[in-house]
């Protein structure tokens, strides 16, 4: 009976989370949502609430994945210690930055790029702050230039690149695209960057050094649990 309640909340947690994302106020709805999931008290069910919201957001955009069996998709428990790990280094609380994570598998998944390098250019761009502006106008989780990528947005039903659901997804589909033109990863970070005239690739140096740090994480966590 308990777990039958407990996936009954997480699918109208999702449901509800959807709501806030479809009026362009998804941070609203990630903060209402993961605090209601906390309050329901157990691992089990925070983390079944979790995968409720992860499968609903990633629906929303197309591509429905099940976080602890998707070919690609880090295991729940992995996942767990990279947001562990975020939460400490960028002192964000562990509850806002776990549905990014998840969103940022089901972007990876449906534009073939490593989600742990949309984790790390959110790291480095905005320290996982979803309403981060730059002088250049450059907006949100993966500071997005709306001018220059209104034709992505458009592809997943975003309002706002500060939904952040929204701007992963667009950021993600920017990499998938630099990186496939450029025919290199690191000129793929330099030119999403703007800083394609930097032979020293300093931004794409920046960027692959979170995400080898990330996934020397899950390296240890992996260790540490066998």
């Amino acid at each position: 009976m308990r777990n039958i309640a407990v996936m009954k909340f997480a699918k109208e947690a999702a449901s509800f989370l959807m709501h806030f994302a479809h009026g362009g106020l998804l941070v609203t709805g990630v903060v209402v949502t993961v605090f209601l999931l906390a309050r329901v008290g157990t691992a089990e069910s925070h983390e079944q609430g979790l995968q409720g919201i992860g499968d609903m957001v990633a629906e929303h955009y197309g591509q429905k994945t099940t976080v602890a069996s998707t070919e690609g998709v880090a295991p729940v428990g992995e996942m767990r210690v990279v947001v562990e790990y975020l939460a400490r280094k960028y002192r964000v609380a562990a509850t806002a930055i776990e549905p990014l994570v998840m969103t940022a598998q089901a972007a990876g998944l449906r534009v073939s790029v490593d989600p742990m390098l949309i984790i790390a250019v959110m790291a480095i761009e905005s320290g996982f702050n979803p309403i981060a502006e730059s002088p250049m106008g450059a907006q949100g989780l993966m500071q997005v230039i709306p001018r220059f990528h209104q034709d992505k947005l458009d592809k997943v039903s975003g309002n706002s690149l500060l939904d952040p659901a929204a701007n992963i997804h667009v950021g993600a589909m920017i990499l998938e695209e630099y990186i496939r033109r450029s025919g290199s990863l690191e000129e793929g970070l330099q030119m999403y960057a703007g800083a394609v005239s930097d032979e020293e690739g300093l931004y794409a140096a920046k960027v692959l050094a979170e995400k080898q740090r990330i996934e020397s994480v899950v390296r240890r966590g992996r260790q540490s649990s066998v």
